[in-house]
């Protein structure tokens, strides 16, 4: 079992982030000097990932172009001898092989993991979710792989969570296999705090096996009407066919305004160029407070 191929759900409103939202993909939304998408890709490629399916819908055209030569611009920038910006702007575009599909309506997350069948064929794949940003030494995603690769099974990256937001994701029922990585007997979407199996959260990363198409193809729709991933996934589990990794990172949820500043400044501050006057700048700001 070897996974090359990624697919990043990119289809969503971006309802949370409104109304910067309305015209602008929330993926394409600038944190520090790159749009958010961009570190999602670079994650997937540091993990090994050759080839990317990004599920888009009818309003992301720029998504495409943004992952794409842009002659006009580089011609301007080598005549002025703009090196450094030249190559900035053609390293989105040779990333690695981005391939798009639509998803033609809104039909949940699990809906548009579907859309990707072609893309997959009979191969293992990763999913990283639009709105999520990893901040880890090792790439989590390639955290997930290695443990999908082990066991030959389907994976999905967890954290615990307090009891306070459990309820906004999904969570699984963990049985220790070995330090951080779990086989998973059961799980949830969105449960109350009465009936959640642990505080063990789904966090935007997966790495899934061809056989989930099977599962969502005929997948009813559950929590808000849609066909849910998570739903899929369970049961799988009750197969005994999926584990949890309780992977080494931070996550930001940039899809709300909270953790996509909270993803900016701790970017910012490690950044060459910004960090040193932002960091100056918060301690100054902080004293007139």
């Amino acid at each position: 079992m070897k996974v090359r191929k990624a697919v990043i759900p990119a289809a969503g409103l971006g309802t949370r982030m409104l109304p910067a939202t309305k015209t602008v993909p929330k993926e394409m939304l600038p944190m520090v000097d790159k749009p958010v998408l961009q570190y999602i890709v670079e994650e997937a490629v540091e993990a090994g990932i050759e080839d990317i399916l990004i599920v888009t819908n009818r309003a992301k055209s720029a998504m495409d172009d943004y992952f794409d030569y842009y002659p006009e611009l580089e011609h301007r920038l080598e005549r002025a001898g703009k090196e450094k910006e030249l190559e900035e702007v053609k390293k989105a575009a040779d990333l690695a092989n981005i391939f798009y599909v639509r998803q033609k309506e809104t039909r949940g997350l699990g809906h548009a993991i579907y859309r990707a069948k072609r893309f997959v064929g009979d191969e293992p794949f990763a999913v990283l979710l639009g709105d999520d940003i990893m901040r880890a030494r090792n790439p989590v995603i390639g955290q997930i792989i290695a443990a999908a690769e082990k066991y030959d099974s389907s994976a999905v990256g967890v954290q615990q969570v307090p009891d306070e937001i459990v309820s906004k994701y999904g969570v699984v029922k963990p049985e220790a296999l070995e330090d951080h990585v779990f086989a998973v007997r059961d799980m949830q979407e969105k449960p109350t705090l009465a009936e959640k199996f642990s505080n063990y959260a789904i966090l935007g990363r997966y790495v899934l096996k061809p056989d989930i198409f099977d599962i969502l193809e005929h997948q009813a729709p559950g929590y808000g009407g849609e066909v849910q991933l998570t739903d899929g996934l369970r049961t799988l589990s009750a197969q005994g066919k999926v584990l949890a990794v309780d992977f080494e990172g931070r996550r930001y949820d940039t899809g709300n305004l909270k953790g996509f500043l909270e993803a900016t400044i701790d970017f910012a501050l490690d950044h060459p160029e910004t960090g040193e006057w932002l960091r100056r700048f918060l301690l100054e700001k902080a004293q007139t407070l």
